[in-house]
């Protein structure tokens, strides 16, 4: 008998982690009843009642598994972890706040049973503000032009990958994991299935701008040297273009030296104009930087308080 493991990851998520809990059971009890499954919940050190609630629910269902981390490690560290430790032939991801659709799991599995080891979920339309969209719309955009890899746009991470994708990932220890990017990096036909992402129904949403711009760079950072390369261009052909200025200046200077005022305006905006191009592109190389100085660490991925039902015979 075939197994799949389902692996959820959460933080404060007590109005929400009942709900999809038994929304994947009824899955598994229903349209998927020829596989075993396991529900492995990675909790981000919750303060409000999440991991009571779970320890409820594994206590009468020794399907669900938990880990509870010492501490908060962040949304891009634990929810990898967790997969890393699935055991089953295939691996699902969704998330605790039921806007990846539950019911996607037997479409998955589907495409799973066709032969493909990858079936992701794309999101086609969202409920999400129109505003919030098109920004992440447009930074998947801009972020496959400048990948070394092709991504796939409006990929959230929610999606089955099969046992031989998860061995890959214990393969390539990786201290700060770009999930999204890591999927395509492996190679391997997907099957994409799109989805219209309903709005979250219960709770608020614990990414802030500091988490979503973090992925965004580790996006940018993880897989593309372009930023990089555009920051040496960009430095030359301001130089050059700095140069070329100057000499005008000169020339219609030395023509018009009675009637021309060069006045202090050129050489302020130019001072201003330059100090954030190099400060964008110290950031830039900061970013690098402090990739590579994360990767150099070789910390874990997280720091497991305790775990529940993991030395359960199934």
């Amino acid at each position: 008998m075939k197994k799949i493991s389902v692996v959820t990851a959460c933080y404060n998520e007590e109005e929400n982690i009942e709900t999809i809990y038994r929304a994947v059971k009824k899955i598994f009890e229903t349209d998927l009843k020829q596989y075993a499954y396991e529900h492995i919940f990675i909790d981000n050190a919750s303060r409000d009642a999440t991991v009571s609630i779970l320890k409820k629910l594994a206590a009468v269902d020794k399907n669900v598994k938990i880990i509870v981390n010492s501490r908060n490690f962040g949304h891009i560290r634990s929810p990898y972890h967790a997969i890393l430790q699935a055991k089953g032939d295939a691996v699902v991801s969704i998330v605790a706040d039921l806007q990846d659709p539950p019911e996607m799991i037997v479409q998955f599995v589907r495409k799973w049973e066709e032969g493909y080891k990858i079936a992701v979920g794309v999101k086609k339309k969202t409920d999400e503000s129109l505003l919030f969209f098109t920004i992440r719309k447009l930074y998947y955009k801009i972020v496959t032009r400048l990948a070394d890899v092709e991504l796939i746009n409006n990929f959230t991470g929610f999606g089955l990958y099969d046992k031989t994708i998860i061995d890959i990932f214990r393969g390539m220890p990786d201290a700060y994991p770009y999930f999204r990017g890591l999927i395509c990096d492996v190679g391997f036909e997907k099957a994409i299935i799109e989805y219209h992402q309903p709005a979250r129904k219960r709770g608020i949403t614990k990414n802030n701008f500091y988490t979503l711009f973090d992925l965004a760079m580790l996006g940018l950072t993880a897989h593309s040297k372009v930023p990089l390369r555009l920051a040496g261009m960009m430095g030359f052909g301001t130089a050059i273009l700095s140069m070329l200025v100057a000499v005008g200046y000169l020339i219609y200077k030395l023509l018009y030296w009675q009637s021309f005022q060069v006045g202090q305006a050129p050489l302020v905006i130019g001072l201003f104009f330059f100090s954030s191009v190099q400060l964008i592109f110290i950031g830039i190389i900061g970013e690098y930087v402090g990739n590579i100085y994360t990767q150099v660490l070789k910390r874990p991925l997280v720091i497991e308080k305790e775990r529940i039902n993991f030395d359960r015979e199934d």
